[in-house]
């Protein structure tokens, strides 16, 4: 059956639109004094973001109206109370010990606190880094941009006005938040069930000024202190809070520290997902696949959105690319070899599109619960109602970890699948094996990469459990579902970490195989010289009209048979590959001659000369290509985001093989430094002429003098802290392509 005339409609790009319409939110607030602004109703993922990982400055609301909602439900919590209703958690023990009764109201929150301030944290954590120092030990803290995130996150839920939670209260903790000094939380603990309880009661300690609770106070000289919580209090001139009813439950029976971890997760995730679709459209041109794998008609037919919107980025990604031209309206297939893609390219929007499609559900959940009131029980000031319910239950956060953990693990095993073809020379279309620039039987430059992206696989693959399914029964069996969502959204914050650095290996990958790709088609255009001249000298002697005619099928014959071969035998050495080729092609060629009168010995001039003209060539155009790269010239102004990233700003240079060990070029650089240059055959030469001289040596080790992993690890920072990401949305703004 074929498409209606509407098919072709589905362009949308709806993950790439929220994540650009984030990131703009994220730079005007970054680039503005404007306070992210906490009422309770409008905080989004980029405003805890921005103050967790960018220090934005975050206030609460003086919108009457929602302060009024505040002092409202404390007002109401104390009319209950007076007329002596009984009321979970206030004058009740707590969970399966709420059978018991108290009128020590202030003294019942203080003992809530104190049975939740049980976290396992080191000395190191507190105090004494040196603790660390035996290497058995690593932090056992939360990550600080989380605990901000957390506090941020509170504070906004308890300003909604449905938790007895006095205002004063909420300042304390902002104040703490807008001087950034934050306390030293357990990383483990939580089961996120009856709220992230262990996890908040070290938040809660901080403001009763707790001796015992300490936080870490930031410096403007970018240096870190940790002092107890009593005197960090006295620095901040923030008086210690005296919990008063209900605030030790208001403070801690809340979801935040899951949906914290989750907005830096999910912000990460999105990034690394539009960066996988990129990534894609440069292995397809590093692969030599094909535009077609994206045509929108194959979308059009099976509408997933998520298919669509892949298919529909991946084709802008390569438009203007030289390599990869546009789809093609005929159905005809001209290759060699394989008739189509392997699926790491042509399935990649039906791999990926289910992907972006639980993105956006997880970031629409973890939204939802940014401005939700999560704690029990809920005050209804309004209607004068107290509802006990499980609003601390944080399951929907760990529906949206899971899912964003299983999106990264597809991603990651994409990553995987592609760059294992690229490095493979049995797979990559001519490339050499391992992307060698120099002879394959010295230089393996990406063989260790490719074994590290294995790891990094298996590690993901692992990591990529549900953690739902592990709960445990709790607390005198009173909690006995629960939701783990704080372990799942740590689990994909490590999950994040993983494909992060398959992205940042990737992308060496890619641009080394790209300009080996650019080089291959610049040989390819000067190679028709080549075998023109030798098969002219050799093989055709007559200037006629008919020899002419010879000679252009000769040639043309003599070009697509060598080249065959010159591609299937990328894992010899140059000179080696040049004498195979040709000779492995002389049978094809003594096919086309027919009847020609030709010698045998002009059959072995033409092997000879065709082998050395081919070497010479190709070593002449290895050296043009290192002095300049023409590869920007090919590859589409998409995928010169990221070229131009790891060559240029990160200045990671084309790797020349083994030449560019570090020890080699510092040995070069000391030896030209002595008046001479160790050879290969281990003698000292006169240094000065060789190789380019001392200047070129020592420019060498300054920009090359570095290892495989080094260079991989800066690609890894730059990605991890944005600045990619930054690239690649400016370019889509530019270009149009976020809508």
């Amino acid at each position: 059956m074929g498409s209606n005339k509407n098919d072709h409609q589905i362009q949308t790009a709806p993950h790439a639109s929220a994540a650009y319409s984030d990131w703009v939110a994220l730079q005007n607030r970054l680039g503005s004094d404007e306070h992210v602004l906490v009422n309770g109703r409008d905080l989004t993922v980029a405003d805890v973001v921005a103050v967790s990982l960018y220090k934005a400055a975050a206030t609460l609301t003086g919108d009457p109206g929602h302060l009024q909602l505040v002092d409202d439900s404390v007002a109401f919590l104390e009319r209950e109370l007076a007329a002596g209703n009984v009321i979970y958690g206030v004058n009740t023990g707590f969970g399966g010990s709420a059978d018991t009764r108290t009128q020590d109201l202030e003294r019942l929150q203080s003992a809530a606190i104190q049975h939740l301030n049980v976290g396992i944290l080191l000395k190191a954590d507190k105090a004494d880094p040196r603790e660390l120092d035996n290497g058995l030990l690593r932090s056992h803290a939360l990550p600080t941009p989380i605990v901000k995130a957390a506090m941020l996150v509170r504070c906004n839920s308890l300003m909604r006005g449905h938790s007895g939670v006095r205002l004063s209260v909420i300042e304390s903790v902002m104040k703490l938040l807008s001087l950034d000094m934050t306390p030293v939380v357990p990383l483990r603990g939580s089961i996120s069930a009856s709220g992230d309880l262990s996890t908040l009661s070290y938040i809660a300690g901080a403001i009763e000024g707790n001796p015992d609770i300490f936080v870490k106070i930031g410096g403007e000289d970018g240096k870190t202190k940790i002092l107890c919580a009593s005197e960090t209090l006295k620095i901040a001139g923030v008086a210690p809070v005296r919990l008063q009813a209900k605030e030790g439950l208001g403070i801690t029976n809340g979801t935040a520290p899951s949906c914290a971890a989750a907005c830096i997760a999910i912000h990460q995730a999105n990034q690394l997902a539009l960066l996988t679709q990129l990534l894609t459209a440069m292995a397809t041109e590093a692969l030599n696949g094909t535009a077609n794998n994206y045509h929108p008609f194959i979308s059009a037919i099976r509408p997933h959105p998520g298919q669509a919107e892949v298919a529909s980025n991946i084709l802008h990604f390569l438009s203007g690319s030289k390599i990869c031209p546009p789809p093609s309206h005929t159905s005809s297939i001209a290759r060699i070899g394989l008739a189509q893609d392997r699926y790491a390219l042509r399935t990649a929007p039906q791999w990926l599109g289910p992907q972006l499609e639980d993105l956006q559900l997880a970031t629409r959940q973890i939204t939802i619960e940014l401005n939700s009131t999560t704690d029990n029980p809920l005050l209804d000031p309004i209607n004068e109602q107290i509802h006990h319910g499980g609003n601390f239950q944080a399951f929907a956060l760990t529906s949206a970890m899971e899912k964003t953990l299983l999106a990264l693990q597809n991603m990651g095993r994409l990553l995987f699948a592609q760059s294992s073809e690229l490095i493979n020379n049995t797979t990559n279309k001519g490339l050499p094996p391992n992307l060698s620039f120099d002879d394959p039987s010295q230089s393996f430059t990406c063989k260790g990469f490719d074994v590290n992206m294995a790891a990094y696989a298996a590690e993901l693959a692992y990591l990529a459990k549900p953690v739902s399914a592990h709960v445990q029964v709790a607390e005198m069996a009173n909690q006995s579902v629960n939701s783990m969502a704080l372990v799942a959204a740590r689990y994909t914050m490590e999950a994040v970490e993983v494909v992060g650095l398959m992205a940042a290996t990737y992308a060496f990958v890619l641009c080394q195989a790209l300009d080996l790709r650019c080089l291959r088609l610049e040989f390819g255009g000067r190679f028709d010289g080549v075998v023109r001249g030798v098969v002219k000298r050799c093989l055709l002697r007559d200037d006629g009209v008919v020899e002419r005619e010879r000679e252009e099928v000769l040639v043309g014959r003599v070009k697509e048979v060598v080249l065959l071969r010159w591609d299937q035998l990328s894992h010899l050495d140059l000179s080696d590959r040049c004498k195979t080729a040709v000779s492995e092609s002389l049978g094809a060629v003594i096919e086309c001659l027919g009847d020609c009168d030709v010698s045998l010995e002009g059959v072995r001039e033409y092997q000879a000369q065709m082998a050395a003209a081919l070497e010479r060539c190709y070593a002449d155009l290895r050296t043009e290509f290192l002095g300049h790269q023409t590869t920007t010239e090919y590859i589409s102004p998409a995928s010169r985001v990221v070229y131009d990233f790891v060559r240029k700003e990160l200045k990671i240079p084309l790797n020349r093989g083994v030449e560019d060990h570090p020890p080699l070029l510092l040995q070069k650089a000391e030896a030209l430094k002595g008046g001479g240059v160790e050879g290969s055959n281990g003698r000292v030469t006169d240094g000065v002429k060789t190789n380019g001289g001392l200047a070129e040596a020592d420019e060498d080790l300054a920009v090359r003098g570095r290892t495989l992993g080094t260079m991989a690890s800066d690609i890894y920072e730059g990605l991890r802290r944005g600045e990619l990401h930054d690239r690649i949305m400016k370019f889509g703004g530019e270009t149009g392509l976020w809508g």
